[in-house]
């Protein structure tokens, strides 16, 4: 009979496996090599977070005394109207703005994974938006898209057509607002596809080629496949930021015309600081804290059918 001999255990399982006074100077260690990130996030996200869980429970205008009213705030914006309209335009503004951004991000990667001239000087221009404040960007994008004066309507005029009311017309101010977000955005998504492309290895387009796959079999069979953990990561991302649009809203429409474009992070705002009924609004942020925590849920649970970590 042979003997085999037990695998060979790291420091750290060796300090969490040791007696009881070793585990907690191991985990007083870790603490302290930690503090540096969790001093900032316990004080500046945990601590509000709870701060605004209780706020939720109470009726106050930011300047009397707060008043106990439990979950009555929470029916209240459940019941308003106004809400679920909030909610309809957000998941307007996603439904618009997720692909764009997404099919527009994954040809510039596409593009710019090639062997070109300028290639990084390239990437960097598109990145540039990323990095931009969000009002000089809306601030930009409302001059452009401007009815009168923009250059955009200005060079569909050129072409004999006659450009729409954009921001101004209900029915054009949410697709402006997708507009100038997916445009803010391209380069980010780039990136990240980006590197997702430069890891898929070349002997796999290479086989398919010898083998007489097409350029789009190439791509529908290779490389989405093996970029599904880059898309799955820029989903999940751009549907967390797309819930929590606010800052190009407020900046172009400011919720108008006719409240249009009246998001539920603008409601949040107005309902704060336009009403003081902070109460409500912290009701309404916890109500969509549990919106994106439900979605993301569910995407990573069903990116177990289509990811491919392989």
């Amino acid at each position: 009979m042979t003997l085999t001999a037990d695998p060979p255990r790291t420091r750290a399982a060796a300090h969490r496996a040791g007696p009881p006074r070793r585990r907690l100077r191991y985990a007083g260690t870790v603490a302290v090599f930690l503090l540096p990130s969790l001093v900032p996030l316990v004080l500046f996200t945990l601590v509000p977070m709870a701060g605004s869980l209780w706020v939720s429970l109470h009726e106050w205008n930011l300047i009397e005394p707060m008043r106990w009213v439990g979950l009555d705030n929470y029916g209240e914006v459940l019941a308003d109207p106004k809400t679920r309209a909030a909610f309809l335009h957000t998941l307007y503004f996603i439904a618009g703005y997720l692909p764009l951004v997404y099919a527009g991000g994954l040809g510039l990667a596409m593009l710019l994974n090639r062997a070109m001239g300028g290639r990084n000087l390239f990437r960097a221009i598109y990145f540039l938006p990323v990095i931009t404040s969000w009002v000089v960007v809306a601030l930009m994008w409302k001059w452009l898209l401007n009815p009168a004066s923009g250059i955009v309507n200005w060079a569909l005029g050129l072409l004999g057509v006659e450009g729409p009311g954009w921001w101004t017309d209900p029915s054009w101010a949410m697709p402006s607002i997708i507009l100038a977000s997916a445009w803010k955005d391209l380069g980010f998504v780039m990136i990240i596809l980006l590197a997702g492309l430069q890891a898929i290895p070349h002997e796999y387009h290479e086989a398919a080629r010898v083998d007489g796959a097409s350029a789009w079999q190439r791509f529908r069979r290779i490389t989405l496949p093996l970029l599904s953990p880059s898309t799955f990561f820029v989903v999940v991302i751009s549907l967390i930021n797309g819930f929590q649009v606010f800052d190009q809203v407020h900046v172009m429409t400011a919720g108008g015309p006719g409240g249009a474009t009246e998001v539920v992070v603008e409601q949040v705002y107005r309902l704060t600081f336009q009403y003081g009924r902070a109460g409500a609004a912290s009701a309404l942020s916890w109500l969509l804290f549990a919106v994106v925590l439900l979605v993301t849920l569910i995407q990573v649970r069903v990116q177990r059918r289509w990811v491919n970590y392989g």
